[in-house]
């Protein structure tokens, strides 16, 4: 049978559980009879309104939490266009047919994304698991036995949004540490050498995901050079950030003393095999010789840099990618290359926060930054910077950590 003769509606309306549809602004798409059936609402009274219309907290409970709960779960998704399972909650609704009596309700929900072309999230799937009457008693001697079990898992769900919500605050602490780490370790200044250069740091959404991302524009000794480099250490939190520090301190003291980028990759290969969470990490590193007007780079494992000519042609420098930091059983010589420019040429490095996207091809996302850079190109390196960060970043922000670096040649 092929997906042509499958009647998905129909499907959707026989599902066996509750399973309702909601928009981003948390409107009701559609639902299915049995959230319809399960609720004791009418497809009238559900599609086309806002969900807190459909299902408020019950007024009469000081200590109501299902509606904030449901809200934040369904935010979450939207962010950072992931599933997410909530703990079993207490969610009383309004009784159909006696109005101003609250029916106790026990639900355990899963909201779940349904993404669109671009990436973005143009549903929400949201299935519930109606769980009272498991915790209700049925009748009879086993009245007492409910009351208890009821009481006893209400507290539990309880205990464990308390335990969800001090982790959230933990983790939240540990993101502000690591934030902190990061601005105090990359550089501020946008001035390399007599060039102007944009930097910009955008820090990944959400308590868990702050990352390794780092830059450095380093001045070299000998003529008008300097030497610019972007890198992204495996992993999140401040583990993540520390590896980030050390690294990028060990490419900055290598770049001062190397004859070019593969050998400053070459000596940061072989400081990452010591270094705890560095593993894997990726790195590109470009000499820029302002006299010469040339750029040499060398990559491990890390997205091209872009150079965007004075004529709007936009080379990517792929020339010289090597396996990521670490990646190989013993040290061996990075590949280097160069590309020479005309003045009003722009050059430009960042982490792959800028151009990946779940479910799409990294093609997509290179295609889009040329196309951007194209446009853009004559603004200057700060307005281009914000014009890039603009148009490839999601709305709400991306789910890593995103590092650029323009520099004017």
């Amino acid at each position: 049978m092929n997906d042509a003769a499958i009647d998905y509606a129909g499907v959707f309306q026989c599902l066996p559980g509750m399973v309702a549809l909601l928009t981003p602004e948390l409107v009701y798409a559609d639902a299915n009879e049995e959230f319809l059936r399960s609720s004791g609402r009418s497809r009238e009274q559900v599609v086309g309104r806002h969900l807190f219309d459909v299902f408020p907290d019950n007024p009469h409970d000081s200590e109501a939490s299902g509606m904030r709960n449901l809200s934040a779960s369904l935010e979450r998704v939207l962010k950072t266009g992931e599933r997410d399972t909530m703990a079993l909650q207490r969610y009383d609704v309004e009784s159909s047919e006696r109005p101003g009596v609250w029916d106790e309700r026990y639900w355990s929900p899963v909201n779940a994304p349904v993404l669109g072309p671009d990436g973005k999230v143009v549903l929400l799937v949201h299935r519930v698991e109606e769980v009272t009457e498991l915790i209700r008693a049925r009748g009879g001697t086993s009245g007492n036995r409910g009351r208890v079990l009821e009481a006893e898992l209400y507290t539990r769900a309880r205990e464990l949004q308390e335990l969800n919500e001090r982790l959230r605050r933990a983790h939240a602490r540990e993101r502000e540490v690591a934030l902190a780490l990061q601005e105090a370790m990359l550089p501020a200044h946008r001035q390399a050498g007599h060039h102007h250069a944009a930097v910009r740091y955008r820090p990944a959404v959400g308590a868990l995901n702050v990352c390794g991302d780092w830059y450095d524009l380093v001045d070299l000794v000998g003529g008008n050079r300097i030497s610019v480099a972007v890198g992204d250490v495996v992993g999140h939190g401040l583990s993540a950030a520390c590896a980030m520090g050390q690294l990028r301190s060990a490419l900055s003291a290598a770049s001062r003393v190397a004859d070019g980028p593969a050998r400053a990759l070459g000596v940061l290969d072989r400081y990452a095999h010591v270094v705890d969470g560095a593993e894997s990490a990726t790195a590109v590193t470009t000499f820029i010789d302002f006299d010469e007007r040339t750029v040499t780079y060398s990559s491990a494992g890390h997205p091209p840099p872009v150079l965007v000519h004075a004529d709007g042609r936009v080379e990517f420098l792929d020339q010289a990618t090597d396996p990521p930091l670490d990646a190989c059983a013993g040290p061996a010589p990075r590949p280097q290359a160069r590309s020479e420019y005309a003045a009003g040429a722009v050059l430009v490095l960042y982490t792959d926060g800028l151009i990946e996207r779940r479910r799409e091809d990294i093609d997509t996302g290179l295609a889009r930054l040329a196309d951007a850079l194209g446009r853009h190109r004559a603004a200057g390196p700060e307005a281009l910077a914000d014009a890039v960060l603009l148009e490839l970043l999601p709305p709400g922000g991306a789910t890593d950590d995103t590092a650029l670096v323009i520099v004017q040649l």
